[in-house]
């Protein structure tokens, strides 16, 4: 790499860290934990790239983003942040940052990311975030695992879009609340928000009255594949006619729906309505490391609005871990208001949530629904989302190599990471040759060292 890094964060390990390793790859570095240096260093013209945290001693890392790009249009900003919630992720996305990282973040992801932004030649314009509206200081969408992170990734490019959006996954893992923030920081955000269920929907006059509510807003249709034929035919009807305000259309589904509209239990012409973009909510199982920052989020909620101050011991904590979460986050945050009740000390035991739980399903291996699911069934609906997410153009040419390249690339860095890096063994898992290994190992610079995590 070539050229000067200007990395802000308050944590001086984390800047040491960066400096050392930035240093190491041929990059100058200037490292500050205050951002009013950052914004000098930026407006004396230096810097190729910055990396900066979001909550500063000084002020806000993402609110620091329209200065920089009246200053220095252009120049990339990488954002890395510990406040894993989607608001940070679209927040940046919406003040148009380079990138964005969760802490803790992946040190050789980070350098490659610094690397294709230093390398970057075409202008960015960056556009500052729209803050004349109330927003929540935080959203119960809460997250730092990869699937999470790319999740709130595609909310931020789905959200001011036209598109019709599609969102599936399991009871209690957030549908709704997806929808809602999609609508609450879109260009909508003034207009309605409406919920349509079956019985709003069931009469003749149903529709007309749903869409005098919405007036050009949101309209989200609540479990669509449970609405019977006549009442699917409404809603095509609705949305091919939707008279002079015409809403964002949104729908939830517990199915998978490309398998309900194969099955007949919802209508093809409907079907392709709404999938103009799918987002599928992974279930608390398929984000195990979550699980524990969701726990600590609830009782930190149940301090500041009922005073009760407790944490979860260790033993505890490994519970909350092994359990499969059947009912998801709503359930967890259930378990943990009542926990947060009825614990006898500030610290909450194994034998109480042993309580609290031993009147819900046991708890079942962790990933056990994921693991039904074929592998060439789950590699379709991340290609189908992919293909979703162009509207009505193609993706860009050349789609098949790079599709082979997205999934070799993380494909052998698991298998390294499962061999301890030991790429005689790595090359028996994947059953290629050795020096064929070491090439692709070149050619698609991959680390083959243990990953660094860094808080």
């Amino acid at each position: 790499m070539d050229g000067t890094v200007l990395v802000a964060d308050d944590d001086r390990t984390i800047r040491t860290v960066l400096t050392q390793a930035l240093t190491r790859a041929g990059c100058k570095v200037h490292a500050t934990s205050s951002l009013t240096t950052l914004m000098r260093w930026v407006g004396e013209g230096k810097g190729d790239v910055v990396i900066s945290d979001v909550v500063m001693p000084d002020g806000n890392g993402l609110e620091m983003l329209p200065k920089i790009a009246q200053d220095r249009p252009g120049l990339p900003v990488i954002v890395i942040s510990a406040q894993n919630t989607i608001m940070t992720a679209i927040q940046a996305a919406e003040a148009d940052a380079y990138d964005y990282l969760p802490k803790p973040f992946d040190l050789p992801d980070l350098m490659k990311r610094t690397a294709r932004a230093l390398d970057r030649k075409q202008r960015v314009q960056i556009e500052p975030a729209d803050t004349s509206q109330d927003r929540p200081d935080e959203l119960p969408l809460v997250g730092r695992t990869p699937v999470m992170q790319a999740l709130y990734r595609l909310v931020a490019r789905v959200m001011n879009t036209d598109l019709s959006v599609m969102i599936s996954g399991e009871s209690g893992t957030g549908k709704s609340l997806i929808a809602r923030a999609i609508h609450d920081f879109s260009d909508r955000r003034t207009l309605p928000f409406v919920t349509a269920t079956s019985a709003d929907l069931r009469d003749l006059e149903g529709p007309a009255r749903v869409m005098a509510r919405v007036r050009g807003g949101t309209l989200l249709i609540d479990e669509i594949a449970d609405l019977d034929d006549e009442i699917q035919a409404r809603i095509v009807r609705m949305m091919d006619t939707p008279g002079d305000h015409v809403p964002r259309f949104m729908a939830t589904s517990q199915s998978d729906l490309t398998e309900a509209m194969e099955s007949g239990r919802v209508r093809q012409d409907l079907y392709y309505r709404l999938c103009g973009a799918t987002i599928h909510v992974p279930a608390l199982r398929e984000r195990v490391d979550d699980i524990l920052l969701l726990a600590e989020h609830f009782l930190a909620r149940e301090e500041r609005e009922n005073g009760t101050k407790r944490r979860l011991g260790p033993d505890a904590i490994e519970l909350v871990r092994r359990y499969s979460w059947p009912g998801n986050v709503r359930q967890l945050e259930n378990a943990i208001r009542r926990l947060s009740l009825t614990s006898r000390s500030d610290e909450i035991t194994k034998s109480e949530v042993e309580a609290v739980l031993g009147s819900q399903p046991e708890a079942e291996p962790l990933l056990s629904g994921s693991e039904r699911e074929k592998l060439s069934s789950s590699v379709a609906r991340h290609l189908r989302r992919y293909f979703d997410l162009h509207g009505n153009m193609l993706p860009p040419p050349g789609l098949y190599q790079r599709i082979l390249r997205e999934v070799e690339a993380p494909l052998i860095e698991i298998a390294l990471d499962a061999t301890g890096g030991n790429q005689a063994k790595c090359a028996d898992l994947l059953g290629i040759n050795r020096n064929t290994l070491r090439k692709k190992i070149t050619d698609l610079d991959i680390q083959v060292t243990r990953r660094r995590k860094l808080m």
